[in-house]
Parts: C-alpha cells; sequence; structure tokens
C-alpha cells in the first residue's frame, strides 16, 4: 500500500494575516486572544495562523458585508 504525502499546511505570521484583512497586526493578536482565529505557537512563542482557517474567515466576512 502507497502512503500519501500530505502537502504542509501554509502557516502565515501576524503580518501575513493582517494584510489581507488590512487591519494591523495588533489586530491579528488580537483576535487570536479572543478565539475568532485559532493560532499555532512556534518553538520562539511567535504566532503563526493557518491560511485555509484565515481564508474561511475571509470570505464569512465577505458574506456578511454583502
Amino acid at each position: 500500500m502507497a502512503e500519501t504525502i500530505q502537502e504542509p499546511e501554509k502557516l502565515l505570521t501576524p503580518s501575513e494575516v493582517a494584510a489581507i484583512f488590512r487591519v494591523d497586526p495588533k489586530t491579528v493578536t488580537r483576535w487570536a486572544k479572543v478565539g475568532k482565529l485559532s493560532s499555532i505557537r512556534t518553538l520562539g512563542g511567535h504566532r503563526r495562523f493557518r491560511e485555509a482557517e484565515v481564508q474561511a474567515l475571509l470570505a464569512a466576512a465577505r458574506e456578511q458585508g454583502n
């Protein structure tokens, strides 16, 4: 049986997420603290965000805006 190799999921920095939403990086950190967006901590303690989750949140925000 052949094993399928999964692509590692793309992780974004708070600055990258902030650029997508056009907000300050501190806002993205606040969203993580209140649970609006889940984050992963690196070994150095920095936050990283799953690109798929960020895109889903962006799509939901666009839906509410219409």
